[in-house]
């Protein structure tokens, strides 16, 4: 059954398309069990199953062929599965991208009647429950539900999520996961390590402060954050984030693992619950997965444009009525290698391009998304490691669309949106940033692949 598992998860991160032949052969007729079934299983089941996050299953032959001719449209004009980078200039870990034989079985299985076929039907693949993952080392659950009040607004929190080991050790991967998938908007998240004699109960203080605008001392008093000398403990900023359809990179053994003391927390400093028109309630967790040792090679991060280290240009304020692109560009200061990049928009965004300029002058190809979709935006992790020389120039590109012809667009008529400096970002504000997660370049980097190794995880 473990092998089994990890056939599909890895057929999953390695099922890679090459587009554009469309010289190809396809069965006389196609059936679920014979050819069907293993295209969904692969890029639909993962999502579209129990705990998945999609709203409906996609296992068995009787799933898919009442959905068949919804499959069919989807497919065709690769709306499913999600996956908004462009292959063809850049292939990233994991792509979720039908080759064009596929989709055209796809549409000969509908053109023939959508028949199970007599071949033995095929076994769905199983995933561990509440997990994208593995069965965790450690799961670590919001205290209470926290409430959303029903008014159609944007709620931004401030979180402490304690927890009790039973003695120190290291952490390799953290997995964040929504109890409330439709109002989840993103949540930044840090580790708490505190010394076992400097803070008497880790679970005393408030554990949400709703509605804020910012993180203060003020805040984090209400929390309880300090030690009981009003110390405060040592922080690893950014060990878990989450966004619409984004899942954390998982790294050879070794590169990114944390330190994490018997005594611990969660500090979310910024949850973030969209509108909702009725009273809700969420009851998120992390699923933690221990390493057996120290990193060799700890993980650095630069964020690029708002709120980072390089400049807008122009300022992003965009007018309604109005179509127009903005940049930012960094040089990079040492030789570096890139593991994962994540670009970040809102919802008037129509397209992001980064690439990386060598003092050579050859370019790197990093990222292209040509129709910007704001639910789903991934950490995109290369196949090897991607050496960036000293010197090089990151450039990033980004358009917005603040028109009606934006389907996405949260106001009609069009409204000016603007990029707040200092305070928390609403869904229907704007963002421009890439984050890049890195290290320093050591000889042979290139050759260090970055697929995912099944060992690391357990069932």
């Amino acid at each position: 059954m473990k092998h089994a598992i990890w056939v599909f998860f890895l057929a999953l991160l390695t099922s890679c398309a090459q587009l554009g032949n469309k010289d190809f052969a396809l069965p006389q007729k196609v059936t679920f069990n014979q050819h069907v079934a293993s295209i969904i299983h692969h890029n639909c089941t993962p999502c579209h199953r129990k705990d998945g996050g999609a709203p409906f299953q996609m296992l068995s032959y009787h799933d898919v062929v009442k959905r068949a001719k919804m499959i069919k449209a989807v497919t065709a004009d690769r709306y499913m599965p999600p996956w908004p980078a462009d292959p063809d200039y850049r292939s990233f870990v994991g792509e979720r991208y039908l080759t064009e034989r596929e989709i055209a079985i796809l549409d000969k299985w509908i053109e023939d009647g959508s028949e199970e076929g007599d071949d033995e039907p095929p076994t769905p693949p199983v995933f561990p429950t509440g997990s994208m993952f593995g069965k965790p080392d450690l799961v670590v659950s919001f205290r209470d539900s926290v409430r959303i009040d029903g008014n159609n607004l944007d709620h931004f929190m401030v979180m402490k999520v304690p927890f009790e080991i039973p003695q120190d050790t290291f952490i390799r991967l953290i997995e964040f996961v929504p109890g409330n998938r439709e109002l989840v908007h993103h949540m930044n998240g840090h580790l708490l390590n505190y010394d076992f004699d400097k803070k008497a109960d880790v679970f005393e203080g408030s554990h949400v402060v709703r509605d804020v605008d910012g993180s203060t001392l003020e805040t984090y008093y209400a929390l309880s954050v300090a030690n009981d000398d009003g110390s405060f403990p040592t922080l690893t900023p950014s060990v878990s984030n989450y966004l619409p359809g984004v899942l954390p990179a998982i790294y050879p053994k070794g590169i990114g693992a944390y330190s994490v003391s018997q005594k611990a927390a969660f500090l979310i400093k910024n949850m973030h619950y969209g509108p909702a028109p009725k009273e809700a309630y969420d009851q998120s967790y992390f699923n933690v997965f221990y390493a057996d040792a120290p990193p060799q090679r700890p993980l650095k991060e630069w964020m690029l444009g708002t709120l980072g280290i390089s400049e807008v240009q122009p300022a992003l304020v965009v007018p309604p009525d109005t179509i127009m692109t903005v940049e930012t560009n960094f040089k990079v200061p040492q030789d570096v290698s890139l593991l994962t990049i994540n670009p970040h928009m809102h919802l008037i965004g129509r397209s992001f391009k980064a690439w990386a300029t060598t003092p050579d002058g050859e370019e790197i190809a990093l990222i292209s998304i040509p129709k910007w979709d704001f639910r789903w935006q991934y950490f995109y992790t290369f196949h090897q490691m991607l050496k960036i020389p000293k010197g090089s120039v990151i450039h990033a590109e980004g358009i917005y669309d603040n028109t009606l012809e934006n389907p996405n667009n949260p106001y009609d008529p069009p409204k000016m949106v603007i990029e707040p400096v200092n305070r928390d970002m609403k869904t229907t504000d704007e963002m421009f940033q890439f984050i890049i997660t890195y290290l320093p370049y050591q000889t042979g980097d290139e050759n260090i692949s970055l697929e995912p190794d099944s060992s690391l995880f357990k069932y």
